[in-house]
């Protein structure tokens, strides 16, 4: 059976030489568009509870601290989480996994949640799916960081705990096409159900 590393590797590879153009056109536009370096990087907390610096494209001003419609329309595609391939490549991420938290969440976990650090972060999830409007579901509370810290995080952290108990190359597969292809996936459904 082939490796998730080695499968990670060849795919990262492959992305970033077919890609390459793309980055670089995106890159270009981010940078004149956020006045800076077109790249972001962050602590991120990975494997086993270790940071590495993870990469993405700029959608924010330095200065004024917005986004344009740039950086709105690069956030909704994803287009911004293209320079993870390099994490991927380098080993640092996953193609699939629990998505890399910040600082002060995933470093947090007690007891039987840290079997999420055991794997690595992963550029999408299963958690990442249900998730996908996370901005606009948090636009939409009275108290973002509340409801994210009460309600999103617990439910992230209950499904990255699924994942990694019950992870296979064809669930991967799986996540990877309804990454890619988004359409009607039921995360919870689809975890009663296996």
């Amino acid at each position: 059976m082939i490796s998730k590393r080695f499968f990670d590797l060849v795919l990262s590879v492959v992305m970033l030489i077919v890609l390459s153009f793309a980055l670089l056109v995106i890159f270009i536009i981010a940078s004149i568009d956020s006045q800076s370096n077109g790249f972001f990087t962050q602590k991120r907390v990975g494997q086993f509870g270790k940071t590495f610096t993870i990469f993405k494209i700029k959608t924010m001003h330095p200065k004024t601290r917005t986004i344009s419609g740039i950086g709105k329309f690069l956030r909704k595609s994803k287009l911004d989480e293209l320079p993870q391939l390099l994490n991927v490549l380098v080993g640092d991420m996953s193609f699939v996994g629990p998505r890399p938290d910040i600082i002060g969440y995933a470093d947090q976990l007690v007891d039987k949640d840290r079997i999420i650090l055991n794997v690595k972060p992963g550029l999408t999830g299963l958690a990442s799916i249900k998730y996908r409007n996370e901005e606009k579901i948090l636009s939409n509370q009275t108290n973002p960081l509340f409801y994210n810290d009460t309600i999103i995080w617990p439910d992230k952290v209950f499904i990255n705990k699924w994942y990694v108990q019950n992870r296979t190359l064809f669930m991967d597969l799986t996540i990877l096409f309804y990454t890619l292809f988004p359409s009607a996936f039921n995360v919870d459904k689809f975890i009663l159900q296996s």
